[in-house]
């Protein structure tokens, strides 16, 4: 996979911490780092519309999930339809998980073998199976500009010897995804990229075996899994550090499932540049808000009367629009269009989170911004 299928170019980088900026160039459109991806699993991003995600929030890109599209819509009606951006009517990149969280979070339900993972599905109890060769051929049918190997995700707290069991797992499916990733070609004319997963749990040892496997694959990108998974914060970033030590500079790092506003900018000053989580809608459809002053519980009584407006300075209308007594209310009351504001809110937040990011890589004075702000963002108001 020595051919890079995109360019990533580093346009800035912070003079004191690994921090950088730069911009990934997909067949759909440009990506400006430090990014966030709003999580659209289904082809949807919960209680949010496609023209909010361009317009309002100004997504770059979202992220689709393997395991939820194959059992529905299908891949028959996936591939029918053009593939994913057309079915849901979404011109920018796109990235897909492999579904190995999902199908490895299924317990009870699932078995492994050197071959895949069968398991039964949520949805009607059927069963499946994921070998490395179906989920890159299901990659291939979604047509994702950025794709996942398929993994195994252990527990935070696995014992030293399954993590390594796993991992090395996870390395020959990865050696397969790589294999039928080279001998497939994409349905749709864009071009995908294929990028590789470091596991090996809260380990040094192993995050390094894992990083220089990963790295060997010399692919247009690489994701940092099986964190945030309940092993201690301090412990995650750790781990970042142990890992970017090792996958290469000229290369995007993507680092799944995480997290938290103070999560991110913890990340980024340890040189990630890609982060997606369902935080920013599911906490919104729970009543938190994120502001730069702190966590909003817009549920509390002390919003009933405030009205003013939830963000005046934003670029999402519903932001300037609507006054935090009036989420009070729709929240209170269980209307859905509590759900969508407090969703966009959130989703312009971390866009914004990470915007503001950039522009002080390129400034050069990340570390002292994110020193200034990092402490209050986890307050609650």
């Amino acid at each position: 996979m020595s051919e890079k299928p995109f360019e990533y170019t580093i346009e800035g980088s912070d003079s004191h911490s690994k921090a950088r900026a730069g911009v990934l160039h997909t067949d759909h459109g440009d990506i400006k780092t430090p990014i966030f991806m709003p999580v659209g699993t289904v082809g949807s991003v919960k209680a949010v519309h496609q023209h909010e995600l361009r317009n309002d929030i100004n997504a770059q890109i979202i992220l689709g999930n393997t395991y939820h599209l194959y059992l529905r819509p299908g891949m028959e009606t996936l591939q029918e339809a053009g593939g994913l951006h057309r079915f849901m009517g979404w011109e920018r990149p796109i990235l897909t998980d492999s579904g190995g969280f999902q199908v490895f979070s299924l317990a009870d339900n699932r078995k492994i073998t050197e071959e895949g993972c069968t398991f039964k599905s949520h949805i009607d109890g059927s069963r499946h199976t994921f070998t490395p060769e179906k989920v890159i051929d299901i990659e291939r049918q979604i047509g994702s500009d950025i794709m996942m190997a398929f993994d195994e995700c252990p527990p935070g707290e696995s014992p030293y010897n399954y993590a390594k069991k796993s991992m090395e797992l996870t390395h020959r499916w990865m050696d397969r995804c790589v294999a039928r990733y080279k001998e497939t070609e994409p349905l749709y004319g864009h071009r995908q990229a294929l990028f590789p997963i470091v596991q090996g749990c809260k380990y040094a040892d192993l995050r390094r075996a894992s990083a220089e496997h990963a790295a060997s694959k010399e692919a247009y990108g690489y994701a940092i899994g099986g964190l945030a998974v309940g092993e201690p914060t301090e412990t995650m970033y750790q781990m970042i550090e142990v890992v970017n030590a090792i996958l290469p500079e000229d290369r995007p790092r993507y680092l799944m499932g995480v997290g938290t506003p103070a999560n991110i900018l913890e990340a980024i000053e340890r040189g990630v540049d890609m982060f997606d989580c369902v935080m920013p809608t599911r906490n919104g459809r729970n009543g938190m808000l994120f502001t730069w002053n702190g966590t909003v519980n817009i549920k509390n009584k002390k919003w009933e009367r405030c009205f003013e407006p939830i963000n005046p300075a934003s670029t999402a209308e519903a932001d300037r629009t609507y006054t935090f007594a009036y989420l009070h209310h729709l929240i209170k009351a269980e209307e859905l269009l509590g759900l969508q504001i407090a969703s966009i809110h959130n989703l312009t937040f971390y866009l914004e989170l990470v915007g503001t990011a950039q522009r002080h890589i390129i400034e050069g004075d990340y570390s002292c911004w994110k020193a200034s702000v990092v402490d209050k963002l986890s307050k609650r108001i």
